[in-house]
């Protein structure tokens, strides 16, 4: 990644910055608009897009900008990047429609709007980068075809667990070991969470708390094994991971041999272990010389062994998976062809024929990763497509929800793409 630097530095020195437009005006656009603005030399972010427009004008009033404009149109906001201004619109989809805009940051969190923004950008020639992990779970590989037919780039984001666990994979991979494992550390996982049990801690962190809560309930840890999964061919030993406890990520390696990746990779987590954030890979090589050094260099006997990055930092390093789309047609970790994982909804009470879904973080359900092959056989709905599902019937807690069990929202993209993502791709 080091080269992105010297390829920024460069764009700077010749006045021709990468052009960013973001969407979205939560807590976490505000961080990457800050980054942008205030660090990262050789890039503008020339427009920030959300549905409350007050929200967009404060993420970039909080990175210092004060020369905010707003605009309503395509052509409104492409005079305004003309200028040097910095502009603020409430349609994303018009803003996807602007020329004079090289990538767009997404990272609403919302599945459909989301969908709806990525799809759109893409159409009009843009690079997409994600922080919104329910999109690429969910979409994802049907995205990325219609990414490689315009020629643009559809990449999950670098800073957050995929992304890290990518750039170590291919480390490895490009030192001749082959990753057998990629994962993430869970510091805390409670099935049950949700905006109620969560609200101090955001209030405190200045945060939402459904966001809060679909960490702590485990449904974005298998939207994040979802998108590694897709991204390598690694797939859960069961339903949900096994889940490691240890103290140490490098325990893990006492509890795997060889045999246990005879077949495919696996994705899972590391529960309550030091260093508590960051993503790893354990991977594997049975040269006998290259044993002996890797004892030598202190990393073990062999012949698994374990690589990890003790940080994840999704606002800092989000431009460097937009350079790196930008400049070099490099995405960070990205589908690489049919999907091999899904998520699958589960209840988190008892629930009732009638209710409406509330999606991620929600009361209602929490999301385990799984097979693709056994989703598309169940029929089971994805955590990130349950939101504003109304069910059919009762569903007992803990139990899993399958698409006969609910009625969709009308006329969402997310759900034709599903439709389209199964008739493309074999799955056996």
């Amino acid at each position: 990644m080091i080269i992105v630097d010297t390829a920024l530095a460069k764009r700077s020195a010749e006045g021709n910055p990468v052009r960013v437009a973001l969407v979205g005006g939560g807590y976490m656009a505000r961080c990457i608009a800050l980054q942008i603005v205030s660090a990262v030399r050789g890039m503008r972010l020339v427009a920030i897009a959300n549905r409350t427009v007050e929200k967009a004008e404060r993420a970039y009033r909080d990175a210092g900008v004060t020369d905010i404009v707003r605009v309503d149109s395509a052509a409104a906001l492409e005079q305004a990047i003309s200028q040097n201004r910095h502009a603020v619109i409430d349609d994303a989809l018009e803003m996807c429609r602007a020329g004079q805009i090289d990538a767009v940051i997404e990272c609403t969190g919302h599945v459909e709007h989301g969908t709806r923004v990525s799809f759109e950008a893409i159409r009009h020639g843009k690079h997409v980068i994600l922080l919104s992990a329910e999109i690429d779970a969910s979409v994802g590989p049907i995205l990325k075809t219609y990414a490689d037919r315009a020629g643009v780039i559809f990449s999950y984001t670098d800073g957050d667990e995929p992304g890290v666990g990518m750039n170590l994979y291919r480390f490895l991979d490009s030192m001749g070991y082959q990753p057998v494992l990629m994962g993430q550390l869970k510091g805390f996982l409670d099935r049950y969470r949700n905006p109620e049990t969560q609200r101090e801690l955001a209030t405190r962190l200045g945060q939402n708390p459904s966001v809060l809560a679909c960490f702590a309930d485990g449904s974005k840890l298998a939207l994040e094994a979802a998108i590694m999964g897709n991204a390598t061919g690694f797939v859960p030993q069961v339903r949900g991971m096994r889940g490691y406890p240890c103290a140490h990520v490098n325990d893990m390696l006492k509890e795997l041999t060889p045999d246990h990746f005879k077949g495919a990779g696996m994705v899972e987590y590391a529960l309550g272990a030091a260093p508590h954030t960051g993503a790893f890979v354990i991977c594997m090589n049975d040269h006998p010389e290259k044993r002996k050094l890797m004892q030598y260099l202190k990393m073990g006997e062999g012949p698994l062994y374990m690589f990890y990055t003790p940080y994840h930092l999704p606002p800092w390093q989000i431009p460097h998976s937009v350079a790196r789309a930008v400049l070099f047609n490099d995405p960070t970790i990205t589908p690489r062809g049919a999907p091999v994982c899904d998520t699958v909804s589960y209840a988190k009470r008892d629930l009732k024929a009638g209710e409406r879904l509330d999606g991620m973080g929600g009361f209602t359900c929490y999301g385990l990763v799984e097979r693709y092959e056994v989703c598309r056989r169940e029929a089971t709905l994805p955590i990130a497509v349950s939101l504003d599902c109304r069910l059919k019937r009762d569903i007992a807690k803990d139990q899993p929800i399958g698409y006969a069990d609910v009625e969709l929202p009308a006329d969402r993209l997310v759900d034709k793409l599903r439709v389209e993502q199964d008739e493309r791709f074999t799955v056996n």
